[in-house]
């Protein structure tokens, strides 16, 4: 692989390399890569606490310079500091802010960002860190509205860089091989999945909380907000867990869970293009919040001689039917707290965790399924997928930089993965079936396609 000088960008026009389909594992896009394996990334990172810490400390384990890092929490930013300096790093050497524009603004050394924020500051801060050139690691779901996916992928085409979407799991082998499974067909015809979900265990279907509390010390309260509408501070309210179920903040479960849950079926099928959304069940609607409970079915189009498929999403402890996999209840006893039933032609599948992992087949005719590690179907289908170090996909993030693989969640699989996801929001918010054309962006509801585009403040454009 040619390799460039690390911090000047790859000049000339994108060249075709390998082009897969929208759902595939592997991005072909060619990005910017670094000279010398020896050298080491400096990373900033935007989101130090919580999901954030799991996302860049394993970067600073690898060996790389974490030079800044930004949380509107100083607790642990300081945290982050004492651990750095355990490490024996210098901490003194690591600046330090509470609003992302400034450290992007400041910091021009920076290679990488992570971006481990509340769902509505993804793309904001991703948007300014690769238009200054810097591969981003973006916790799911990547962005919050339509719009900002698509403006995502424009921006990382134009700057060419790396990007990685924070849906872990898909760095785990088990993941790899089902979907390799599914992808040589042994299924079928596949034209009906399920996937459900515990989630949401944060407070939804509520309105928003009157009055007002004094911000603490340690919180930027405008800096937590930034794109978003003011409203007061709450306490207990928003920061630092229970945004997700505002529409402002938030994605609801199908944010949360639905780029683990359906990354399976997304990728071993290769669902690619959305056409339609709908809420078939659904809890009481609520101004702010997204709702207690639904069950969502999105239309997949038709691709490459494959059927279209209808997707149905289970949120708020609701679960398929027992009826529709009897081979499940043969052989577990019960429909799995969270997972994802694929049914085809000539069999099924039941994946029963989170991530992609733990799968089970049966074929037509099989009245019990049995582990895809020991079905006899599935012994003869060969391995087609890389399998990465350690199964950890900030690794593989990191060797995606110095151009050593690809990033298995960059924006090929990325984007159309979030922006069906984000189609089953807007059908969660709007009554009735909502028709989506991928090619214009737009819907044909006028209410939908009023919700594609975010809430901007004055002085937080990107």
């Amino acid at each position: 692989m040619m390799q460039f000088n690390r911090r000047d960008f790859v000049k000339g026009s994108a060249c075709a390399v390998g082009a897969m389909s929208a759902g595939g594992c592997f991005s072909s896009r060619p990005s910017r890569s670094f000279a010398k394996p020896g050298e080491k990334l400096n990373i900033g990172v935007i989101g130090v606490g919580g999901k954030g810490w799991s996302d860049w400390m394993p970067m600073f384990e690898h060996g790389e310079n974490i030079v800044a890092l930004c949380d509107v929490d100083r607790a642990p930013i300081d945290k982050a500091l004492a651990e750095i300096e355990k490490k024996g790093k210098n901490p003194s050497q690591v600046k330090c802010y509470s609003d992302f524009r400034k450290m992007l603004d400041e910091c021009k050394n920076l290679d990488a960002v992570t971006v481990s924020t509340p769902d509505h500051m993804h793309a904001p801060a991703a948007i300014r860190a690769m238009k200054q050139g810097c591969h981003v690691y973006v916790q799911k779901p990547l962005v919050r509205t339509i719009w900002e996916a698509q403006y995502f992928k424009q921006v990382a085409d134009a700057s060419r860089v790396v990007t990685q979407m924070g849906n872990q799991g898909s760095a785990n082998n088990g993941l790899r091989r089902n979907a390799e499974l599914l992808q040589s067909g042994v299924l079928g015809d596949v034209t009906e999945v399920h996937v459900w979900t515990n989630r949401p265990i944060w407070p939804q279907g509520i309105a928003r909380p009157e009055g007002s509390d004094p911000v603490p010390a340690t919180l930027d309260w405008e800096s937590w907000l930034g794109t978003a509408p003011f409203r007061p501070y709450k306490n207990g309210t928003y920061h630092t867990f229970k945004w997700r179920g505002f529409y402002d903040f938030g994605t609801g479960a199908f944010g949360d869970m639905a780029c683990h849950t359906m990354n399976l079926a997304f990728r071993g099928l290769e669902l690619g293009e959305v056409v339609a959304g709908e809420a078939v069940e659904i809890s009481e609607h609520y101004e702010d919040t997204y709702p207690q409970y639904s069950k969502v079915r999105l239309t997949y189009a038709a691709r490459g001689g494959k059927p279209p498929v209808d997707l149905y999403w289970y949120d708020g402890y609701r679960k398929p039917p027992a009826e529709i996999m009897p081979q499940v209840i043969a052989t577990l006893g019960q429909v799995p707290t969270t997972g994802c039933f694929i049914m085809g032609d000539k069999g099924v599948m039941v994946n029963t965790d989170d991530y992609g992992e733990f799968s089970y087949i049966a074929l037509k005719g099989e009245q019990k399924m049995k582990s895809i590690t020991k079905h006899e179907a599935c012994e003869a289908i060969p391995v087609s997928l890389p399998r990465v170090k350690e199964q950890n996909q900030r690794r593989e993030f990191v060797e995606a930089c110095f151009g050593q693989t690809r990033a298995s969640s960059d924006i090929d699989h990325s984007v159309p993965l979030v922006e069906s996801m984000l189609v089953g929001c807007l059908a969660q918010r709007i009554p009735g079936k909502i028709g989506w054309n991928a090619s214009t962006c737009s819907s044909d509801n006028a209410q939908a396609n009023a919700l594609l585009k975010p809430h901007i403040r004055a002085g937080w454009e990107y």
